[in-house]
C-alpha cells in the first residue's frame, strides 16, 4: 500500500546470497614438492597414478574416478568423457599429453582387465571412492591445503598467470560451458 520510487525496496534483505565456496588448491611454487611427494606416496600405486593424471588433465575428479577404458584412444591421444558423465551434460576431449599417456600404459598394467581405470572395492559403484584420492592427500600431508577438485583451480591460475594460453582455450579445457548463447 505504499508508493514509493522504487517499489522493490520492502524486499530488499529479504533473499540471503549463497556463497561460492572455494576448494583449496595448490599454489605454482607448491606443486613441484607435491609431486616429489607425490612420487613417494606409500598407498596403492593406482592411488598415486589417479592423482598425477588428475594433476595433468585437470578434470573433475568424479570424471576421472568413472572413466573406462572405452573412452580412450592413447594412440590418437585423446580421452572422450561420455555427456552422462561430465557436469554440463557434454561430451568433453581431453587431449592426452605423452606425460599422461605413460601413466596410462603404466595403469593399464595395474587394472587393465577392468572396465574402470580405478576400480573399486566393496561398494555399490564400480569405481573407487570419492574419498581415496582426498584421503591420499591427507597422508601426503596436505589436508586442508588441497582436494582433489582444487587441482582444476591451480591449474587455471597458473595457466591464466602465465599468459602462454588464451582464457577461452582454459575455460574449454575445464569443461567450463560457454553461458553467453550469443556469443
Amino acid at each position: 500500500g505504499r508508493a514509493t520510487d522504487d517499489p522493490a525496496s520492502v524486499l530488499k534483505g529479504a533473499l540471503k546470497v549463497g556463497q561460492t565456496k572455494h576448494y583449496p588448491a595448490l599454489r605454482r611454487e607448491e606443486v613441484g614438492a607435491f609431486l616429489r611427494e607425490l612420487l613417494e606416496y606409500p598407498g596403492r600405486p593406482e592411488t598415486r597414478l589417479a592423482l598425477q593424471i588428475l594433476l595433468l588433465t585437470f578434470v573433475r575428479p568424479g570424471e576421472l574416478r568413472a572413466a573406462r577404458w572405452t573412452d580412450f584412444d592413447l594412440e590418437g591421444a585423446e580421452w572422450r568423457v561420455p555427456a552422462e558423465r561430465t557436469k554440463a551434460r557434454v561430451e568433453h576431449i581431453v587431449p592426452l599429453s605423452l606425460q599422461t599417456i605413460a601413466l596410462l600404459k603404466e595403469l593399464q598394467s595395474l587394472t587393465g582387465h577392468a572396465a574402470c581405470l580405478f576400480p573399486g572395492g566393496h561398494s555399490r559403484v564400480p569405481y573407487i571412492s570419492e574419498n581415496t584420492l582426498n584421503k591420499a592427500i591427507e597422508v601426503l600431508g596436505y589436508k586442508g591445503r588441497v582436494v582433489g577438485q582444487g587441482f582444476r583451480a591451480t591449474a587455471s591460475t597458473i595457466l591464466n598467470e602465465s599468459g602462454h594460453f588464451a582464457p577461452d582455450v582454459i575455460e574449454r579445457q575445464l569443461a567450463h560451458a560457454e553461458r553467453n548463447k550469443v556469443r
